[in-house]
């Protein structure tokens, strides 16, 4: 049995059956809106085969199947990242689990490092494009022509318009911007954050781009959004820390939230 069968076989076993077309997958400091589910199933994540233990402080490793805002979701409270173990198929099992108990449409959140002065933190940003900076790739190893999978796209414009639409409903503050992948775990140098903003990029964090990238291969419908914790090395002030990350992601989750609450109303 492979290991997504087996991750299957424990859904099932729980009675998730079927998962709601919409999942959301929690990053730093995000999590708590998975405890806003009603009528939830939690399932943690060392319960179900293949899905991926984090070692992360603020995420939680949990499933929260139930409802928000009157429509069936399901979030996935913390994630794993390619840093802690070097692998970019971390996220791979729980995705193809997803896709294939029903899911069509993926939200990835994270919190990132900003390179504007002007979007001081915790500013929101929709994520409209990104740049593999580390250069990992989950489908390396892919043995059929469906790696080649075109990005074009990768960011899927209804839901982007779905975000911004519940931006606009719920009065919070929405940007767009492209997010550069680094690997961590260490944060970027100041020389390293300059060339990001030569490149082009708009915030950097160290996870999503390999979700996107199985997502994509998967056929699923990928968004994401980023809660910027703080200005990028070298930038303002800047001096990114953990603890940063997790504190600042705290005091923008109520913004969060309430985008996240109407994007699943208008969209789910």
């Amino acid at each position: 049995m492979s290991d997504v069968e087996s991750a299957l076989s424990a859904l099932k076993a729980r009675g998730l059956t079927r998962l709601p077309k919409l999942g959301i997958v929690l990053g730093s400091g995000l999590g708590p809106l998975a405890d806003e589910v009603e009528n939830a199933t939690i399932v943690p994540y060392s319960d179900i085969p293949g899905f991926p233990i984090p070692s992360v402080a603020g995420h939680a490793g949990r499933l929260a199947f139930g409802t928000l805002e009157g429509k069936l979701v399901v979030l996935f409270q913390g994630r794993g990242h390619y840093y802690e173990r070097g692998d970019s198929n971390a996220m791979r099992v729980l995705i193809e689990a997803f896709k294939a108990l029903g899911g069509e449409s993926l939200l990835l959140t994270n919190a990132a490092g900003g390179l504007h002065r002007e979007w001081a933190p915790p500013a929101l940003v929709c994520i409209a494009d990104h740049i593999n900076f580390a250069g990992a790739n989950p489908l390396i190893g892919e043995a059929t022509d469906k790696r080649f999978v075109p990005l074009g796209d990768a960011y899927n414009p209804t839901m982007r318009a779905a975000l911004h639409a519940g931006a606009e409903k719920s009065g919070v503050d929405l940007r767009d911007g492209v997010y550069m992948w680094f690997s961590g775990p260490s944060f970027e140098t100041p020389a390293e954050i300059r060339a990001a903003a030569i490149l082009g990029a708009d915030m950097v964090g160290m996870s999503t781009v390999p979700e996107v990238l199985i997502g994509r291969f998967l056929g699923l419908r990928c968004a994401g959004v980023s809660l910027i914790t703080n200005y990028a090395a070298g930038l303002f002030g800047g001096s990114p820390s953990h603890e940063e990350t997790q504190e600042v992601a705290r005091q923008g989750s109520a913004n969060f939230r309430k985008l996240l609450r109407a994007f699943i109303a208008g969209y789910a």
